[in-house]
């Protein structure tokens, strides 16, 4: 059963095949036109994914060797997401269902993010816990089985991808943030400052990032620019030593409170090293295994779509050509 997913919830726009055993193709069209910007512009976005979404669908179809008759359904994100790029995915997957008169599975992009710990790892069974860290993101999801999860923490404010993003255009290293940051801060001291850790009440396995941000800005107002550029590598080091502390304790205190034995993350930030580093030996104490997908299905990308709509599909979910983008969704 060959299933089309398609993505196009932010900034990327992508497509992939899915057989039911292998991901046939994954194609990924990153816009490179918010760089200038310091951060994603929404009409923009819209504007690149109507240029994009065709030839990108075209190539996955091409790489899989297969026609758009020989697909069975086609699976696409509704939400979360920008609007309109959400939008322009869903009218394209809407508009080739009914031409092909195949069905039609909308995905959570949120749960297509927990899908891509599945591929390439068959043997991957619930019940395990998920770290979702991305630029629009950060949420700890137990999975206690496929289609079944439960949210145990979600940020109040700015996701931690979206912290990296910010304090990167602070520091003005350029867009993504979070890439930038964490190639400055291999040649830092995360002890140069202690930026603050937002634990929030006791026992809340909930996110909060924006407080580090007003702090970085103002230990950067107070260093002046000249000292600033001196010390860049020690902020970003440090930057990142406090967002990764959080969301490392908060994982680990989550799967000692669900008595899991597998964490998996996923997202964005789930490839920055520090992360996994650090999780990896945190987790040895429970004990607990943890693993990650490769960085192109670490990012938003149609295979997670499609593996997600391929099993939404075997259950027997389709959705109606009316179905509607739904940028606030919740998994």
């Amino acid at each position: 059963m060959n299933i089309l997913g398609i993505e196009t919830s932010c900034d990327d726009t992508s497509a992939a095949v899915f057989d039911g055993q292998n991901l046939l193709s994954n194609v990924i069209s990153t816009q490179l036109v918010h760089r200038r910007f310091g951060g994603v512009v929404p009409e923009l976005a819209s504007r690149s994914h109507i240029q994009l979404v065709i030839p990108v669908i075209q190539q996955a179809l091409d790489q899989a060797g297969l026609s758009r008759k020989e697909l069975q359904g086609i699976a696409v994100t509704y939400g979360p997401g920008l609007a309109g790029s959400l939008l322009v995915g869903l009218s394209v997957a809407k508009g080739m269902a009914l031409s092909l008169q195949i069905p039609l599975i909308g995905i959570n992009h949120l749960e297509g993010h927990i899908w891509a710990n599945r591929i390439g790892s068959p043997q991957r069974l619930p019940p395990f816990l998920v770290l979702i860290a991305s630029g629009g993101h950060t949420q700890i999801v137990f999975v206690r089985d496929w289609g079944d999860y439960d949210v145990l923490g979600r940020t109040r404010d700015d996701a931690a991808g979206e912290a990296f993003d910010k304090v990167g255009k602070m520091l003005g290293v350029g867009f993504p943030g979070g890439p930038a940051l964490e190639t400055l801060a291999q040649k830092g001291d995360p002890k140069y400052i202690r930026f603050p850790r937002a634990y929030l009440e006791e026992g809340s396995l909930d996110f909060s990032f924006s407080g580090i941000k007003t702090a970085v800005l103002n230990h950067v107002q107070t260093l002046g620019a000249e000292e600033t550029q001196r010390h860049l590598a020690n902020i970003a080091a440090s930057f990142q030593d406090a967002i990764v502390e959080v969301l490392v304790e908060k994982t680990i205190a989550a799967a000692v409170r669900k008595g899991v034995h597998q964490i998996c993350l996923a997202g964005g930030v789930a490839v920055n090293k520090a992360l996994q580093d650090r999780m990896k030996r945190r987790a040895q104490e429970i004990p607990c295994d943890v693993s990650w997908p490769s960085p192109f299905l670490c990012t938003d990308n149609g295979g997670m779509i499609a593996t997600a709509g391929h099993y939404r599909f075997q259950q027997g979910m389709q959705s109606p050509l009316t179905l509607s983008p739904s940028p606030s969704l919740n998994l």
